[in-house]
This record gives structure tokens, C-alpha cells and sequence, in this order.
């Protein structure tokens, strides 16, 4: 199982949307993946057609780990139950035959969704064994091949423990002047978490999100985030395109969207995960 967090200490990056990506890549390659929303707005679990039922949400879970407990609310997305585009399949096939499900038709897309019962750990405070919790409640859900994390955008004990459960960290960031600069943040947190001994995050990575071919602004900031961080940026970068905004409202995965642009969308988020699972 690989366990992924997205993080960024900048919000507005587009952080949830590279999860959603991922987790339609995913889908999409009959990847069995959970998405765990560890961020309290919830936002992730939102587009995944997934809400939180009081009591069976990540906060909850987090308050008395045990092994294996995010079982116990993870919930199929809707999107397992989409067919291949928003509009009527006009070959009248039936959705469930397609890429969303097993072989004994159980859905590979589950969410852990998030809620504002996760706030509570969303503080810069923690106690080493508080960073276990996220690791224990994860621990032997074998029947998942991928785990997304979505992070809040704090340097808080929800985004900590995130990390001490994760295989790979991966920031995503703008080509932007205050983009960059919580990149910077991010990474230069995430280094000195491993620097504790305790912890160790195998592999980091930056995502480039919402990129503008036209700005020269962009540019110089894409120029930058190469210069600083050189092969630890993902290839490819995301383009700032308004589909992605169709898309989410819909609460529909991307590989699913009808049209050139999110055709493209949807290649570069299969090229990303390719790189995360092998």
C-alpha cells in the first residue's frame, strides 16, 4: 500500500484538486485507492460525493485510533457509480461493468470523509504518540493499493501526522511570488520533521498547479520553483484550465469529462500517478 500525503502551508493552491486528480487517475487505472480528507472543511470529500455522518468521519477516528479503524468509515464514492461521461451513454451499457469497480463489483474509490470533528488536532501543539494515530488507523487496510491524504494548509498536527504515515510528500504549489514562498515553507518543514530521527518520508516531490503558458510572471516563478527545487518537481505541470472548476462542482472524476481539455487534464494526472505507484 502506497501512502501519499498533498500538502501545502499555502491555501488556494489548488491542493484538494490535485487529490481529486489523482484519485480519478486512480480510478480511472483500477487503482483500489482510499482518499483520507484530513483537512476539517472537507472540501475533498465534498466533490468525491462523499458527507460525513456525525460520528463516522476521520475526526472521530483520530480521537481513539486503533489499528485498521478507518475501515470502519471509509465510504464508496458516487463516482464509482458514474457512467463513462455526465451525458447518457448513448450505447446504453451498464456503469457498473466499467473501470469503477472490482471484479465482484465493489467500488476501488473509497473516502474517509473529513469534517470540522478534525479540528481538534488541527494545532501546532502534539505530543510525539499523537503522530501515530493517522499511521495506526491506516495500519493492515490491505485492500487498498493507494491512500491519498489531503492535508489541511497549516503545519499542524493533522498535517504532521499525515506525514509520519506517508510513503511520499507531495507539496503543491502556484507559479506564484507567495506560492513559492510557502513552498519553501513546506519543504523546509518537511525537512526538519525528518530531521527529528523519529520520522522519515522516503520521497518528496512539487506539483505545479494552475499554470499559464501566457504570463511572464509565471514564468520567472516557474524558472524559480526549477531552480530550487530542480528534480524533486513533478513532470508534468497542471494548466490553469476552467473545466476544473465544471468538473468539481459536478462532483465528477476528470477522466470522465467529456472535451480536449479535460482530456488533457486527465493525461497529465495518469502520467503523475504512474510516477507515484510504480
Amino acid at each position: 500500500m502506497q501512502i501519499v500525503s498533498i500538502s501545502s502551508l499555502k491555501g488556494g493552491v489548488g491542493k484538494s484538486s490535485v487529490v481529486l486528480g489523482l484519485a480519478s487517475a486512480a480510478l480511472e487505472a483500477r487503482v483500489p485507492a482510499l482518499v483520507v480528507d484530513l483537512d476539517p472543511h472537507g472540501d475533498a470529500s465534498t466533490a468525491l460525493g462523499v458527507h460525513a455522518r456525525p460520528g463516522h468521519e476521520v475526526g472521530t477516528v483520530l480521537r481513539r485510533p486503533r489499528k485498521g479503524a478507518l475501515a470502519s468509515v471509509a465510504t464508496a464514492s458516487s463516482w464509482t457509480k458514474h457512467p463513462i461521461t455526465p451525458h447518457t451513454d448513448p450505447a446504453g451499457t451498464d456503469a457498473s461493468a466499467d473501470a469503477s469497480s472490482t471484479g465482484d463489483g465493489r467500488a476501488v474509490l473509497d473516502v474517509a470523509p473529513g469534517s470540522a470533528a478534525s479540528s481538534h488536532l488541527d494545532h501546532a501543539a502534539f505530543r510525539n504518540k499523537d503522530l501515530k494515530r493517522l499511521e495506526t488507523a491506516l495500519r493492515g487496510l490491505d485492500r487498498y493499493e493507494l491512500v491519498l491524504i489531503d492535508c489541511p494548509p497549516t503545519l499542524s498536527a493533522l498535517t504532521r501526522m499525515a506525514w509520519a504515515a506517508s510513503h511520499k510528500v507531495l507539496s503543491v504549489a502556484e507559479p506564484s511570488l507567495f506560492s513559492v514562498a510557502g513552498t519553501k515553507r513546506t519543504m523546509t518543514a518537511l525537512a526538519q520533521f525528518e530531521s527529528s530521527r523519529i520520522w522519515a518520508v522516503p520521497e518528496a516531490g512539487v506539483v505545479i498547479n494552475r499554470v499559464r503558458d501566457d504570463s511572464d510572471e509565471q514564468r520567472h516563478r516557474m524558472r524559480e520553483l526549477q531552480e530550487l527545487f530542480g528534480p524533486l518537481v513533478v513532470d508534468p505541470v497542471l494548466p490553469d484550465l476552467s473545466v476544473m472548476q465544471q468538473i468539481q462542482g459536478a462532483a465528477w472524476p476528470v477522466h470522465r469529462w467529456p472535451g480536449a481539455p479535460a482530456q488533457d487534464l486527465a493525461e497529465r494526472f495518469g502520467t503523475i500517478l504512474a510516477g507515484l505507484t510504480r
